[in-house]
């Protein structure tokens, strides 16, 4: 059965088509004949406590260059939406926050993926924190006396922004280096909010795996391997997309945590993984499923939709 569904998303003519899941997502709601429409999040408005946007109908081709088309603008109630999809990218500031407030009162006549309170309750560098047992030794502060003694305790580091993305302001400092207080003075100038600060894994040099998980279960993974001379493996920033299996620890690491996501509505989630250890949990825009797909892997954009579908049954 047909279903209309919305998109609140980075305009669809700035995105890159080969990478982005929200277009695979769409391409697929398009192929099973889905009624899609397409708004930016400085679209959303709320009266008298009804959410509303103005979308526009919405028609994809993965062909570069020419990739939508899209109608005219139209004021709509988002409760006649059967699915909302969640998808811009961060930062994961006030705005999004807002948002999230916003779109929680259109659930449960309306299905919003992934549900917008979960987002908003899980920064995706904190909710790791939930699951130490996965995860390197990590410190949130703001403490500079607490970030040399981690420093002086593990040697090598890293230090990034508590809600950056992309690995933007990601650094490593190994022991002996004589940046850290320096970088710490520049964090404490550019941020309010207090960073993060893990130990550096060695293993990154042979890739950031990212493991897809839909409906808490693993269903497709790649492996990012940082450039040459980069700590950072993010494809943003030179990062290679690799073909890689899922491995017995990966498992265990996606049982240990595929329960809470299911149970707290986050449908679509990407997990980063370096060596044996869980760096990161994505619920907010999630990639990787292009390549998972380009590599051979499942097509994750049709398990989505299925699981959307029987949700909506």
């Amino acid at each position: 059965m047909p279903l209309k569904a919305a998109y609140q998303m980075d305009h669809i003519a700035r995105i890159k088509i080969r990478g982005d899941s929200t277009f695979a997502i769409m391409l697929e709601g398009e192929r099973r004949g889905h009624a899609q429409y397409h708004y930016t999040p400085d679209r959303l408005s709320m009266r008298d406590g009804r959410v509303s946007a103005a979308v526009e109908k919405v028609a994809v081709r993965d062909r570069e260059g020419d990739h939508f088309t899209l109608g005219s603008a139209e004021t709509v109630d988002l409760s006649t939406f059967a699915v909302v999809h969640l998808r811009q990218d961060p930062p994961f500031d006030l705005g999004y926050i807002t948002s999230t407030h916003l779109l929680e009162r259109l659930q449960p006549k309306t299905l919003v993926v992934n549900d917008p309170a979960s987002v908003r309750n899980a920064p995706e560098k904190l909710f790791v924190t939930e699951f130490p047992a996965l995860a390197p030794p990590t410190l949130i502060t703001r403490d500079r006396a607490a970030i040399l003694a981690f420093r002086q305790e593990h040697g090598d580091i890293i230090i990034k922004p508590l809600y950056g993305n992309g690995g933007a302001g990601v650094f490593r400092i190994a022991g002996g280096d004589e940046n850290l207080a320096a970088l710490v003075e520049l964090f404490e100038q550019t941020f309010r909010e207090p960073f993060v600060v893990q130990r550096y894994l060695p293993e990154v040099r042979q890739g950031d795996k990212r493991i897809i998980l839909v409906e808490g279960e693993a269903v497709g993974a790649i492996n990012r391997v940082p450039a040459l001379g980069e700590a950072r493996s993010n494809m943003h920033v030179g990062g290679r997309a690799d073909a890689t299996t899922i491995t017995a620890r990966d498992r265990e690491i996606c049982d240990a945590i595929g329960p809470t996501l299911k149970r707290r509505g986050l449908l679509f989630v990407g997990i980063d993984v370096i060596g044996n250890n869980l760096t990161e949990i994505n619920v907010t825009s999630p990639t990787g499923i292009r390549e998972v797909k380009r590599f051979g892997g499942a097509d994750i954009a049709a398990l989505i939709w299925d699981a959307i579908e029987k949700r909506l049954a």
